[in-house]
């Protein structure tokens, strides 16, 4: 399937990647008003806010231009991760309030919450179903058993 929304990534945007999965966040700036933490300085066309419920699981795909940042809000992501097609045990990193994941292209990606949790996600492509569905390749890097259910009709 493909669309006209999803361009090839080119060399020049990968040099502007973070080179570690837990990223690095520049100081924030800070006067008697408050604080501005930057996040994200690269052209993007998604910007989606997330809530999870403790126990749920997310993600189990790989997507194969698409690339996101993901911010906790409030709460906790276990991110399991590993190159596409590896055959190693996908590493864990621990993401806590405050702190940010980066997932590349094809990078199998799974999140688990062990409490309920907000998040934002930054990305390349466009989030609407038809270019979502275009760029994504469901794995099964977490066993869907290990969490809680959830189905669209559910408030």
């Amino acid at each position: 399937m493909t669309n006209p929304k999803i361009t090839p990534v080119t060399k020049e945007e990968m040099n502007k990647w973070p080179t570690k999965t837990l990223v690095d966040l520049g100081e924030p700036f800070v006067d008697k008003r408050g604080s501005i933490q930057p996040l994200v300085d690269l052209m993007m066309q998604s910007a989606v806010m997330i809530t999870s419920k403790a126990g749920a699981l997310r993600a189990n795909h790989y997507h194969k231009t698409d690339w996101h940042y993901c911010y906790v809000i409030s709460g906790k992501i276990e991110y399991f991760h590993r190159k596409v097609d590896s055959p190693k045990k996908p590493n864990l990193i621990i993401a806590n309030k405050g702190e940010m994941i980066f997932t590349p292209p094809l990078v199998e990606h799974c999140m688990k919450f062990p409490e309920d949790t907000v998040f934002l996600t930054l990305s390349r492509n466009p989030r609407d179903q038809q270019a979502y569905e275009a760029d994504v390749v469901r794995v099964n890097l977490i066993d869907p058993k290990d969490s809680i259910t959830w189905t669209p009709d559910e408030k």
